[in-house]
């Protein structure tokens, strides 16, 4: 598994009032992943070293 871009206790927390499986900030560290590697993409097409919010 690649490194965990999400805090645990935040996403917890963040899902007031619900129980939070063992394997969802696993999945939603994957899917943050995928969308930092998409706007990177974005912003090399786009000819800049730099990712932007426009690039979500």
């Amino acid at each position: 598994m690649a490194e965990m871009l999400v805090v645990r206790s935040k996403v917890k927390e963040a899902a007031k009032g619900m129980n939070v499986a063992g394997d969802f900030a696993d999945c939603l560290s994957e899917k943050v992943q995928a969308l930092i590697n998409d706007a990177s993409r974005r912003a090399k097409e786009n000819g800049r070293a730099t990712v932007k919010a426009r690039d979500l």
